[in-house]
């Protein structure tokens, strides 16, 4: 009896040791889960908002799809212009002498390819729909709209994923304080996204951090 005691006592001890040391390195190793999973998300985030301000650029709207943001890549061109400065002489009645104008004009030089400018060589822009960390096959959803400011009409658009398609299998309780989470460090929000449907805005939800991340 005594022996299966001391058993019992010595797997209590291990099972509370391993808690306590579960308790120490569970959050250490969300922290670089969520870090590399979040920066391929927003690498993804950006590649979406640089291809609707291409889109906007030529169609003077946001894309309200994936099928229509890359078709568009596929086969839109940018139109090169451009400014210069130029004057010419012209009668002015009211003083009944030539005066000198001053214009501008504009010359367009020709066109270039969005994917060309844009991503080069690299397909990758056939895939801007899909989570780059999902495991099942989930997408971004996208949005695009317009805001009435000032009384003016502005484009809009908006895409995102859920924190839970992100780390999907990561412990409950600290994907609950993520989701929960308010910091100008943190990615603020139950999701990562970038863009709004409510303000005129193309900016992310994600700190500064992950622009470090990329650049390096």
């Amino acid at each position: 009896m005594k022996t299966i005691i001391q058993i019992l006592l010595w797997i209590g001890c291990i099972a509370f040791a391993y808690l306590i040391y579960n308790s120490i390195t569970g959050p250490i190793k969300f922290k670089e889960v969520k870090e590399e999973r979040f920066s391929q998300v927003v690498a993804k985030l950006k590649d979406i908002r640089n291809s609707q301000e291409a889109y906007k650029t030529v169609n003077g709207k946001y894309a309200n799809d994936f099928n229509s943001l890359i078709r568009f890549i596929d086969t839109g061109k940018y139109v090169i212009t451009q400014q210069r400065d130029s004057s010419y002489m012209e009668f002015d009645k009211a003083f009944g002498i030539d005066l000198l104008k001053e214009v501008k004009i504009i010359d367009t030089l020709g066109t270039v390819s969005v994917k060309d400018s844009l991503f080069k060589t690299d397909n990758r822009y056939k895939t801007l729909m899909d989570v780059p960390t999902a495991v099942n096959g989930e997408k971004f959803t996208m949005k695009a709209a317009f805001v009435e400011k000032s009384g003016y009409k502005a484009p809009v658009f908006e895409a995102k994923v859920d924190k839970d398609v992100v780390l999907y299998d990561q412990p409950k309780d600290l994907l609950a304080r993520e989701k929960a989470a308010l910091s100008v460090e943190e990615v603020n929000g139950p999701s990562i996204y970038v863009g709004s449907l409510v303000d005129v805005s193309t900016s992310g939800n994600w700190p500064p951090i992950y622009d470090k991340k990329e650049k390096k």
